[in-house]
This record gives structure tokens, sequence and C-alpha cells, in this order.
């Protein structure tokens, strides 16, 4: 197997309506994955709209002009398909892997729903999408133990009025005070064809691909007047962020988050590699310390991560949970000392050598699939437009240094801007 690199050929194309084509020949098995990414997300979202974006990823399987409701999701899995859809902040994407003599039907539906939902948009599909999206942030986020803590970071990482302030979920407030007319006027802007691409990897030959996303993608219009996110790139400096909480959890909880580099940037990949050494697995900083050496925190409830958003400075948070009799004043000191040594105390060959043995498994392991390439190759063509960027992922990770990990320490994960939420078991009486 390679040791970088996309090892599949891409060939490209842009339909006249704007529509970008991406299609990576594998005949591997008879199989084809369709991914449709849209350039919108939460961070596009004006004032009094958010959570639009999300209630779309609901609304476009609720049927289109010539596809009944739930129609979309019973013909992609009656011709043995598996199909899903996500919404983040950068972005919404919708996708399909078929058995190959089913692409024709699943680029129509593609199509179909994107220039034809809002004909067949009704109040009373929007009523009960606004209720399923208030049943999911129920269970995902309010009855869950510490479930909204990314709902808490966001805002204390992103000032009022940046455009990664709010999560995806968005305000119910703002489901409930729009009318039909307003989330209409959304899709219509956004659900655009210049506003997306179409990735298509698997067993099918380019030249078919092509035909055929223009054959159903062709007459749909292009949108001219599609408005920008707001710039986040620069987010003022405003000196540390605490936050404590008390709730229904069982032991208490710390994050610690700074602000680092956008995806896709060379600082990017190193804080990929920082946060593996500092808190992936049992060979980690953090779980060497805290939960094998000094036994303050659960073993299971220990790492660290990125947020892999391209437009601004992406977050990464480090997390710990108490063992029982531990304070959160104690495990938070602990975090931050382990956070603060990475700038201090050198990583070493050994630590750097298994932080990118992980990273290039996890590589391949999104590359095994053609689904999993598929959204690569709509990542990198919506963020960066070229999907053989792809290629240059993994290489950075590889190329990181340790002394490029102590720089990044140093510049970003300060403790002058640095956020701690902490939860707090409720007392009981």
């Amino acid at each position: 197997m390679p040791d970088s690199g996309y090892p599949w050929p891409i060939e490209t194309s842009r339909l006249d309506n704007g529509l970008r084509v991406v299609v990576s020949e594998d005949r591997t098995a008879p199989a084809v994955a369709v991914n449709l990414w849209y350039d919108v997300g939460s961070r596009h979202e004006p004032a009094g709209q958010t959570g639009f974006a999300h209630l779309f990823e609901h609304l476009m399987f609720e049927g289109s002009v010539n596809v009944a409701k739930t129609e979309h999701m019973k013909l992609i899995q009656g011709s043995g398909g598996s199909l899903n859809a996500t919404t983040n902040p950068d972005r919404t994407n919708y996708f399909e892997t078929v058995p190959a003599e089913h692409l024709e039907l699943a680029l129509w539906l593609e199509a179909d729903r994107m220039g034809g939902l809002v004909p067949a948009l009704t109040q009373e599909t929007l009523d009960n999408q606004r209720d399923v999206v208030k049943n999911e942030r129920r269970q995902r986020y309010e009855n869950v133990p510490y479930g909204d803590a990314w709902l808490r970071l966001l805002p204390l990482l992103y000032p009022p009025g940046h455009p990664y302030h709010h999560s995806t979920i968005g305000s119910m407030a703002d489901l409930n005070a729009a009318d039909l007319a307003t989330f209409q006027a959304f899709h219509q802007t956004y659900y655009a064809p210049n506003n997306a691409v179409l990735t298509v990897v698997g067993d099918a030959a380019a030249s078919e691909v092509f035909a055929l996303a223009d054959k159903y993608f062709g007459a749909l219009t292009a949108r001219d007047d599609i408005p920008p996110a707001p710039d986040g790139r620069s987010v003022p400096a405003s000196g540390p962020a605490v936050e404590s909480v008390s709730a229904d959890v069982p032991a208490p909880r710390v994050y610690v988050a700074h602000r680092t580099y956008p995806f896709g940037s060379p600082g990017y990949a190193v804080a990929t590699v920082l946060a593996t050494v500092l808190g992936s697995g049992r060979g980690s900083r953090l779980y060497q310390r805290l939960a094998d050496g000094e036994r303050i925190a659960q073993p299971d409830l220990v790492g660290a991560y990125g947020v892999d958003l391209a437009h601004a400075p992406a977050p990464l948070i480090a997390t710990a949970t108490a063992r029982p009799g531990v304070t959160a004043e104690r495990l938070a000191e602990g975090l931050a000392e382990v956070v603060d040594e990475l700038a201090t105390v050198p990583v070493t060959t050994a630590e750097l050598d298994r932080a990118k043995a992980m990273l290039s498994t996890a590589w391949w392991r999104q590359l095994s699939t053609v689904d999993g390439r598929a959204d690569l190759l709509g990542r990198y063509t919506t963020q960066f437009g070229d999907p053989a960027r792809t290629a240059d992922q993994l290489p950075a990770l590889l190329a990181v240094t340790a002394e490029q990990i102590a720089e990044a320490a140093t510049e970003v994960l300060g403790a002058g801007d640095r956020v701690t939420l902490t939860y707090l078991p409720e007392e009981t009486s």
C-alpha cells in the first residue's frame, strides 16, 4: 500500500450552471458512492435563522417534485444501497452508496431534491421536521450528561457575530419563528448547482458520470447572488474564559479548549499531530499522566481532539472526567499542566512515531471505502477548489516535527486565551 497520497485517478468537470463534478474510478467492486456537498452550514446562517442548515438536512428527505415523502430512502434502500446526510458549521452533505447499476437512480434523486424541494415543501412537513429537530436537541444535547458541552464551548471560543459562535442545531426560537416562505427562500438561496460539488467514486467511468450529471442536473438554474458567509478568520483576543455548570452528571468533568489553525493549513497538520500526542489512546500524555500516573481521571474518559473547521482558527479540545473522590479543581489543574508542558517538554521520537502511525491508520481506513474517498474529494473541492489536494493531507501529517509541535503549543495553547468548561454534579438533598 502506498505510504502517502491518493492512489486513484481523479477527473473533474463543471457544468454550464456551475455544478462541479468529481469522479474517481475504482473497478475493485461493483459499487459507487455518490456524495453531494453544499457550501452551506451554520456559519452561513443570518441572524435569526440559526439551525436552518441542519433543518434542511431533514427536509431534503421529505419529498420533492417527482419523489414522494420518504420515497428517496425507500428507493435507495430498496436498490441495496445505504444513505445519510450530515451538517456542520462549514457545509451540508448528502450521500448514498449503491450497486453500480443504480448510479443513475441516485443522481436523479439528488437532482430532483436540489431543484424540486421548494414546490413540494408544505407547512405540515415543515412543522413535523421542526418537531423532529426539537426531539433531536433533547436527546443529543439536553438529556445526556455533558451533552451540551459543544453548545457551551462554541460561544466561549468565538464571540457574538462570529460565524462559529452558534452550533448547527441552532435556536429553537429561530426555527419556531420562521414561516414557510423564509425556509423556501433559504433553500432557493443555497441549494443551487453552482454552490455544490457532486462526487462519484467507484465502478463508473468519468465520461458516464459527466453525461449523467449533465442529463439530470444540467437544466437546474444557477444562483448568481449567493451571499458569502461572514469572514471568521480573525478572532479578537479576549483573554481566558471560564464557565462552571452544575448539572445532572455522575462526576466532575473538565474541558480545556484553544483556537488553533484552520483545517487545511500547515498549522492544522501540526495541531492534529499535537492533539494525537496529547490525547489519543493509552500512550498519550493525558492518559499516561492523569489516568495511569496520578490516577485522577477515569481511563476511558480522558483525551484530546481537533475539530476540523476550515474558515477560522479551529478548536483543539482536551477533556478529562474525575475518578471518585477527585475534585474538579484538582482535575482542571492536572489537565492544564499536561497541556502547558507541550511547549516545554519536547515530544519524543517514540511519541511522534506513535502519533503518525495512528494518523496513517485512520487515513487509510477512510480511504479504504468508496464513500470515505467521495467525502474527502468533495471536501477538498468545496473548501479549497481542488480535489487533488486530498493527496497532500497525509504527507503534511507525516512531515510534522517535534520542534513544530513545541512552537505551535507556545503560539496557540497558552493560558492567556484558554477556555475552561467544568461540569459539577448537582447537590442532592
